[in-house]
């Protein structure tokens, strides 16, 4: 007997109740027992859905709302041309007012850690420094496509490789949009033959927005930019990489550096370790701390990042970049290695103490991982500082230090991507009496 709802497939549309705001910028609903999730809704809704992936013998569906029957309270116009059902997937939010955006990213950060981290927490998301969730961006990546004979630039649609056509973009920086209109031009002129995309940049302390064309392989001019950090602890500088890693917000920076400072309080004379340290926008201030008595090791992998952070750190005497893999270096097993009763685990580098005071870590999406927790635990800090990407990374970490006696003693949630369902935490973990 085939179940109820099971014959939906793509470009069916199907009316349903709109429930709770899920982890990935879509809210969740039901028909006839089918899990759906459906973008561009607002729990509470009542909506014309229509499936866009998924089919019989699919755990779940998703789907795009395609007509608002009954509208929520906190739904408003959306703030650019390009964005709804079938065209540009970067804002998943821009029908939710700012507010209530970081009310929904709150839920789910919570939900995360309560499911995965067996941890009950009320989660508060603060705004930063952006005008009302616009114009916040300070680099945006344009592809160069092109429709009809004629060439322009864009950005992709949802979960697709097609590009919509833009020229401008409502949460870029206006310097960064002044960018994308001059990439723009070009793409009319042809000037940009040969070119897959275009990387516009906004640093903080050039004068000049930098365009970056990335031929299709890839292979770019190294563009080296200066960004000027200013916080309550002073102002500093650091060279990046245009192409490199630098938080998009124009105000995150300041805000991670001292939400970081504040949660690990560094004293003068600490151990710290900075891992996935990038090019040291937090590894430079965390030296500063732990003033000439201290030590502050930062780990690094990417080559052209590692540079630039040995670059930035020249003039702490006590830091020191170490180069290589966080779960390599501390002798952890990689999950994809395959292995045989011949092989051995990687060794742990001499270059990591056997103890730390504070360890600060900044991992990739996916998060650290219980092999590295386990490792970072056994180093005894007595606090731990996690600047998380993605709440159910955070969720499964927090759960592992759970099990291995630290407690989530703290926990600041900033909106760094207005507009979109991605949300930064920084959490702080400490055993129970502080030190283990």
């Amino acid at each position: 007997m085939t179940p109820p709802g099971a014959d939906l497939t793509v470009g069916d549309e199907v009316v349903v109740d709109v429930g709770p705001v899920a982890h990935g910028g879509h809210c969740v609903a039901r028909h006839e027992g089918r899990v759906i999730f459906v973008r561009h809704t607002i729990p509470g809704e009542r909506v014309r859905a229509r499936i866009t992936e998924g089919g019989e013998g699919d755990r779940f569906l998703r789907a795009d709302a395609v007509e608002i029957l009954t509208a929520s309270e906190h739904r408003v116009p959306v703030r650019c041309p390009v964005a709804g059902p079938g065209l540009c997937g970067g804002c998943d939010l821009q029908h939710v007012s700012t507010a209530h955006q970081r009310v929904l990213k709150a839920e789910v950060v919570a939900e995360q850690l309560s499911r995965l981290g067996r941890v009950d927490r009320e989660v508060v998301v603060e705004p930063l420094a952006d005008e009302d969730g616009l114009r916040y961006r300070t680099r945006v990546e344009v592809a160069v496509g092109e429709g009809g004979g004629s060439p322009f630039v864009g950005l992709r649609r949802h979960r697709s490789h097609d590009l919509v056509p833009i020229e401008d973009c409502p949460i870029a920086h206006p310097r960064v949009g002044e960018g994308i209109a001059a990439a723009a031009e070009d793409a009319r002129g042809r000037e940009l033959t040969g070119i897959a995309a275009v990387d516009v940049v906004a640093a903080s302390a050039e004068e000049d927005v930098v365009l970056v064309e990335v031929p299709a392989d890839g292979r770019t001019e190294r563009i080296t930019v200066r960004e000027r950090v200013a916080t309550r602890a002073g102002e500093r500088e650091l060279t990046v990489d245009a192409r490199g890693f630098w938080q998009v917000h124009v105000d995150a920076p300041r805000a991670f550096v001292e939400a970081v400072l504040e949660a690990a309080a560094i004293e003068p004379g600490d151990r710290v370790l900075d891992l996935y340290a990038g090019v040291g926008l937090l590894s430079l201030p965390l030296a500063e701390a732990t003033g000439p008595d201290g030590q502050l090791i930062a780990v690094e992998s990417d080559d052209l990042a590692l540079a630039h952070l040995e670059a930035n750190l020249a003039a702490q005497p006590q830091a020191l970049a170490v180069a290589g893999r966080v779960d390599d270096l501390l002798g952890v097993p990689r999950k994809s290695r395959r292995r045989d009763k011949r092989s051995r685990p990687p060794a742990r580098s001499h270059l990591l103490p056997p103890t730390a005071d504070v360890i600060v870590l900044d991992p990739p999406r996916t998060g650290a991982g219980r092999g590295v927790v386990e490792a970072l635990v056994a180093m005894r800090p007595r606090c731990l500082v996690y600047v998380a990407c993605d709440p159910a990374a955070l969720g499964r970490d927090t759960g592992t230090l759970g099990e291995l006696g630290y407690e989530l003693r703290g926990l600041r949630a900033l909106d760094a991507f207005p507009m979109t369902h991605h949300v930064e935490c920084v959490a702080t973990f400490e055993p129970p009496s502080g030190r283990p």
